[in-house]
This record gives structure tokens, C-alpha cells and sequence, in this order.
């Protein structure tokens, strides 16, 4: 029988890769979104729960009815909760106030135990989620902790698939390749792979304005002046995470949530492709890029779109959330105009 799998966890990866149009038309380049949203978890973040979880279990770490803990903005959860259903363990998670209840329903719909806690306390806050979870797991017998910003196998994940992926698909012909960075194993294992493939391929960052990351990269310094609060989800950070190779990076750009909501939509509307917050993140970051650094006929750029933007209908996709944003341009359908005048380098 063709295509028919023994579980949905063998659907994991090889997701495809799908040229944009109308979005980039005024760039000279070729331009692909690679589409994270076809894992069955309909994110990434199904990779690194999967190769984390099967490597506790090689080194013995996860027996039946073993616990697994988890810090998440949502993406990483899902996929936990899922490969746990399918293994056979328990998923506490904590996710932050951003978290949007239809996230947290299908966290809980997955038969995670989900605590929720404040976004905007320090890192080292016990309040944190960060905290939270260690706290839950150093107390709970029988769990392991699967710290995807500090576990170097986030990064590995994707050392392992997405790179060669990109690469084979792309024949080799990648120039650019842009990433949200929220843990960084995204961005730090597609990188560490394609620049052993090639080192002159150009790796670039996108940052969310309130968070140190893009600051850390120029300065090596922590600035928290610069940590405010902001709406996109699972990307930028308070903290410096373990998992983000900064030497493997070239550049960082920060997009601002007001631009990055309505690029969303926008691809949604030019593309056909129902995308995440951070979908349209990493597309302005790729625009912001190019005013810079003009793109040439013969580049290939590849962005990582992470997820799916069904988890988003009550956010982004709200023209009542939007307006509660003071996005004012929320029912627009035609944005240039709104480029133009908006545009945050």
C-alpha cells in the first residue's frame, strides 16, 4: 500500500516547499516558504518533540507511564502532547498569558495538564514559565524536562532534517535563508547544516521588537531597556537560550507586531496560505532585509514558515483583535499604502 503509515508520527518532516508570488514581486530573486504547517502537529516544532523524545528513550531516560514536562508558547506543546498520545506518557505543560484559549483547548483536547502563567516577569521569575516548568518537573517523579531552549538536541532536530531538506530541495542552490528565532533550534540547525553544505549561504534571524535577542547578536551585550511586552507568539525571547548558535547566523532583523500582522493577513490573502503570526514575521523581516540588501535575479531565499495560522482565527486573523491593537488598517485588503507609510526599518 502506498502512502499509508503505522502512526501520525511518520508523517513528521519532509514538509513541502511552495514558491511565493504576489508577495515578493517586486524582488528580483526567487523566493520559497517552506511549509512547517504540513507536519501532522501543523508546526516544526513536531521535529524537535519527537527527536527529543525518542532520544530519551534510547538512553532510558522515558519508561511507560513516564511524565513529560515542557515549557511552551503553544507550538512545542502540541506536538509533545501528540507524540506523548501516541508513546504512551503524560504531558504537563506551562505556557504564558499570550497563549490564546483556543491554544490551551487544544493543548487540553490532546490530554495535556496545562498551567498558565505570566508573560511579563523576568525570566528567573518563579512566576515564570520557564520556572514553572522546573519547578513541576523537579518535584514530579518519574519526569523529564525537555528544556527546548537550552537542549542541544532542538538544534540537532534540525541539523538532522530541515537542513538536508532545504539543501535537496533547493539543489543546492540556497543563498539566503530567513527563520523566526524564538528557542533558536530552528534557525541554529538548519544553519549549522547548510553552512557545512556552503558557508557563503547567507543565514538571517527575524526578532520581535520588545525582545534582546537582535541586540545580544550586535552588541554581545543583554539589554533589558529593550524588553517590553509584545503579541507575536513563539518568537523573540527575555532570555539568552542555550539552543541559538549565534556564530551560525549573519544577521538579525526585528519586525515590530503591528507589520508582521498585517504581512499575515496579507500572505493569506495574495499567497492562499493560512499561516501563523510568525508567518508574517519572517516575511517582513525578509522585506526589511531586502531594502538593505537588495536581493539579485539569481538568489534563491528560503523562509521557514512555522505553523498554521487555524491557531490564530481569534488573534490576527480578528479584525476585532487587530482593531483592539490600534491596527488600524485591520480590514484592508490592498496593504501597500499601509507599507509605505508604516514601514519600521
Amino acid at each position: 500500500m502506498t502512502n499509508v503509515y503505522n502512526n501520525i508520527l511518520e508523517l513528521i518532516g519532509n514538509t513541502p516547499m511552495v514558491r511565493l508570488n504576489k508577495i515578493t514581486q517586486e524582488l528580483p530573486s526567487a523566493v520559497f516558504a517552506k511549509l512547517e504547517s504540513m507536519n501532522p502537529g501543523h508546526s516544526t516544532k513536531d521535529r524537535i518533540a519527537l527527536h527529543i523524545i525518542e532520544n530519551a528513550e534510547r538512553k532510558g531516560l522515558l519508561k511507560p507511564g513516564s511524565i513529560i514536562v515542557e515549557t511552551t508558547s503553544g507550538n512545542t506543546g502540541f506536538s509533545v502532547a501528540m507524540v506523548s498520545i501516541i508513546k504512551g506518557y503524560k504531558c504537563i505543560l506551562s505556557v504564558s498569558d499570550k497563549t490564546k484559549p483556543e491554544k490551551i483547548a487544544y493543548l487540553k483536547a490532546l490530554g495535556a495538564e496545562v498551567y498558565v502563567c505570566p508573560a511579563n516577569v523576568p525570566a528567573e521569575d518563579p512566576r515564570s514559565y520557564y520556572e514553572v516548568a522546573k519547578s513541576i518537573a523537579a518535584r514530579t517523579p518519574g519526569s523529564i524536562y525537555i528544556n527546548q531552549y537550552f537542549n542541544e538536541l532542538n538544534i540537532d532536530a534540525h541539523y538532522q532534517t530541515t537542513g538536508p531538506e532545504i539543501w535537496e530541495q533547493t539543489e543546492g542552490k540556497i543563498t539566503h535563508l530567513f527563520a523566526c528565532t524564538g528557542t533558536g533550534g530552528t534557525l541554529s540547525g538548519s544553519a549549522k547544516y547548510l553552512k557545512e553544505k556552503n558557508p557563503d549561504v547567507k543565514i538571517i534571524g527575524v526578532d520581535a521588537d520588545g525582545s534582546i535577542l537582535k541586540g545580544y547578536f550586535d552588541t554581545g551585550k543583554i539589554n533589558k531597556d529593550e524588553i517590553k511586552p509584545y503579541q507575536i507568539e513563539g518568537m523573540g525571547k527575555n532570555l539568552i537560550p542555550g539552543a541559538l548558535l549565534f556564530d551560525k547566523v549573519d544577521s538579525f532583523v526585528r519586525v515590530n507586531d503591528e507589520m508582521a500582522a498585517y504581512r499575515t493577513r496579507e500572505i493569506a490573502i495574495k499567497e492562499a496560505i493560512m499561516g501563523g503570526y510568525t508567518t508574517g514575521a519572517v516575511t517582513q523581516g525578509l522585506l526589511q532585509y531586502a531594502k538593505e540588501y537588495p536581493f539579485k535575479k539569481e538568489d534563491v531565499v528560503v523562509l521557514i514558515f512555522p505553523d498554521h495560522g487555524s491557531r490564530y482565527i481569534s488573534k490576527v486573523y480578528s479584525d476585532e483583535w487587530m482593531a483592539q491593537q490600534g491596527f488600524t488598517h485591520n480590514c484592508v485588503h490592498n496593504y501597500e499604502e499601509v507599507f509605505k507609510t508604516q514601514y519600521v526599518k
